[in-house]
């Protein structure tokens, strides 16, 4: 039977988008699926004044992927996402009101959707999901986070994403920690800047 995992992505993190497609990789050489959420980097260092500058910018992108996922179910979390991500980390584009509208035409999403960018009434939506995603691993972490049968993990932060079977080998050793009671952390610092290679 095939696994399932749920990712907790935030479009503006370097580092999920990494894991995304290293994630993305692997399912092409083991046996599981995944499904894209939505978690905020603006939500969780709320209150953070080292972040107040860049909360503002970051909460629009959050907010057009709840909307299109409240119109369109969540099937439509990962191809926005990945539409974004493209535009944003490995194209370079650095406004993100230009990264939502391209990436909404990129998936064949409607246009009015960038609206909700400016607007809190997704919000309430936007922080459940955001909740559902940090409560299990703690608020201590940023993204990406993976579930997977109610258990949770920061992480894993690699550059670049590996590829073919050296991206099956880390997803096997990522399962077999976060499967582990009682496994809580493995850490180094980072030495290299996010590679989207």
């Amino acid at each position: 039977m095939s696994q399932h995992l749920d990712l907790w992505v935030d479009p503006a993190c370097p580092w999920a988008w990494i894991t995304s497609r290293w994630l993305l990789e692997a399912r092409e050489v083991r046996d599981f699926d995944v499904d894209f959420h939505v978690m905020s980097l603006a939500v969780l260092n709320e209150g953070n004044e080292k972040y107040a500058k860049y909360l503002d910018r970051l909460i629009g992108p959050v907010r057009v992927l709840i909307a299109a996922e409240q119109r369109h179910g969540n099937q439509v979390v990962e191809p926005l996402y990945s539409a974004m991500g493209l535009r944003h980390h490995v194209g370079g584009e650095k406004e993100w009101s230009v990264v939502i509208a391209q990436a909404l035409a990129d998936v064949g999403l409607e246009a009015d959707l960038a609206e909700a960018a400016e607007s809190t009434d997704y919000d309430e939506a936007l922080r459940t999901s955001h909740h559902q995603g940090m409560g299990p691993v703690g608020y201590e972490v940023g993204t990406p986070v993976i579930q997977v049968d109610g258990a949770a993990i920061f992480g894993p932060v690699v550059t670049p994403a590996p590829k073919g079977e050296a991206a099956g080998r880390l997803f096997d050793g990522v399962l077999l920690v976060l499967k582990t009671p009682g496994f809580y952390e493995l850490k180094r610092s980072r030495l290299d800047e996010p590679s989207f290679d």
